[in-house]
């Protein structure tokens, strides 16, 4: 099981390039694909989804063009939209009962498969509820189930976790570390915390590039010895945002404590262990320097 995504490129109209170059190699696991908004996450998504074609380059699903073939990728895919749309008048049972058949699932097996999915998103009890009624936050969980319909080999979730409140955010999270036995799961947010707790890999996107591809391990040791903890009076914090890269601040009763990365430290700041906060941050802004470093060239 191998998904290869080829040199893609992908324009649009004005110019305006979503996708530069991207090349990436993939096999079974949690991919988590971390970036700003606007980096390219959704437009790759849909390449990948078979809903968009790249403008150049290609992907191969089991070294089959996609392009060329999207149903050999079609019927192993689940895939949740970070624009998740439902019928309102349809109760969970009846609209998943729907996509099952849009997907050629077998009646009997379809049922079965709905009554597991709804105990593991947790809407059993609110089953025959009409979905016009659901909160934000179990209208994706109805998505999140329609993904796993067809038990997917390729499983795709952008921005799977807005609208969850912190409790149904760690059931899902918990629920896609799960799922990443035997198959590839592509997890696209800008959530570092999301990424954290379920990836195996990260890809870091930013301006329609690939920035680094790591693992959580390779992405911390990068930053060792960049993250520093500062202490600074409240009325200075304004003017260290604009002199320092400050990944977070915590104010408590002796002033500010930033965590500040660069190579070399602030006066009388501490090195502190990082978190893949820190390390995001910290490529991203490196992409950014060199970005515009090129551009000035």
């Amino acid at each position: 099981m191998q998904l290869a995504i080829e040199s893609v490129t992908k324009r649009y109209r004005k110019g305006v390039v979503a996708l530069r170059e991207f090349s990436l190699d993939l096999k079974p696991g949690v991919l988590g694909l971390l970036g700003p908004n606007g980096a390219g996450k959704t437009t790759l998504m849909s390449i990948l989804a078979t809903i968009t074609r790249a403008t150049e380059g290609r992907v191969l699903w089991n070294d089959t063009d996609i392009a060329r073939d999207p149903d050999v990728l079609r019927s192993v895919l689940g895939y949740l939209p970070q624009d998740f749309g439902v019928y309102p008048n349809l109760n969970a049972v009846e609209f998943l009962e729907y996509l099952a058949a849009v997907k050629g699932l077998d009646g009997v097996a379809a049922r079965r498969r709905i009554d597991e999915l709804l105990d593991l998103v947790n809407l059993t009890d609110v089953r025959k509820r009409p979905l016009g009624g659901y909160s934000g936050g179990m209208r994706q969980r109805v998505g999140i189930a329609q993904a796993l319909l067809n038990d997917p080999e390729l499983l795709i979730v952008d921005e799977p976790t807005a609208g969850l409140d912190p409790e149904e955010r760690v059931r899902f999270r918990n629920l896609l570390s799960d799922l990443s036995g035997e198959r590839i799961v592509i997890l696209s947010t800008h959530i570092v915390s999301d990424v954290e707790a379920t990836a195996t890999d990260i890809a870091l996107i930013a301006q329609g590039t690939l920035v680094v591809h790591a693992t959580p391990e390779e992405l911390l040791r990068s930053v060792e010895g960049k993250v520093w903890e500062w202490v600074v009076p409240s009325a200075e914090l304004t003017a260290v945002k604009q002199k320092f890269l400050i990944s977070s601040t915590t104010r408590r009763s002796d002033g500010v404590h930033v965590r500040v990365l660069g190579e070399e430290p602030p006066t009388n700041a501490q090195p502190v262990s990082p978190n893949l906060e820190d390390a995001y941050l910290f490529c991203l802004s490196r992409h950014r320097a060199g970005a515009r470093a090129g551009a000035a060239a």
